[in-house]
């Protein structure tokens, strides 16, 4: 099944290995340090030095941005999706769930915001989207406040131990918890 599989940093080698992934997407900080799973080729991992927060950004915090999102929306659209795609941060939480619902909304423009943040709800439970991806990946893929507007009806996710993943599936019908 071709989908987005979202899981924390502790679970990528494992995420990876069970879906076939062969790219990945690794939301976190500029300093945090780990190893890349060998299944995954170097020139088909992006990483995105962010934190994880939701205002421009101080001393040595570094805020996503337009240039984050961009980055995400251009590797996103030369996916060949064959496989799954891996998409990460430290906990899996905030960061990563956001840029799955841009990734899939940069697939996928024709696809209803609402439905999109329902089906993110229903495959995790304790997903929080980054407020700022949100935002921006609303303004830059055109969406007219409907994006900020589907994440905030979902409300604030359950409390996790930060070994949750899911699968968010690039359709309804093909859905799938990890």
């Amino acid at each position: 099944m071709t989908g987005i599989v979202v899981c924390p940093l502790a679970s990528i080698a494992q995420m990876a290995v069970r879906h076939r992934a062969r790219e990945m997407v690794s939301l976190i900080a500029e300093k945090q340090d780990f190893h890349r799973p060998g299944v995954i080729s170097p020139n088909r991992h992006l990483k995105l030095a962010m934190n994880d927060i939701g205002f421009a950004g101080t001393g040595d915090l570094v805020a996503p941005s337009e240039t984050h999102v961009e980055s995400l929306i251009g590797f996103v659209r030369n996916w060949d999706q064959s496989a799954p795609i891996i998409i990460h941060c430290w906990m899996g939480v905030s960061r990563s769930p956001a840029a799955a619902v841009i990734a899939a909304l940069s697939l996928h423009p024709e696809e209803d915001d609402f439905t999109l943040a329902r089906r993110l709800r229903e495959a995790a439970p304790h997903a929080t989207p980054n407020p700022r991806l949100i935002e921006i990946g609303d303004r830059m893929l055109n969406r007219g406040g409907r994006l900020i507007a589907a994440i905030k009806g979902i409300g604030r996710g359950a409390e996790t131990d930060g070994r949750a993943s899911f699968v968010l599936a690039l359709s309804p019908r093909n859905e799938a918890k990890s």
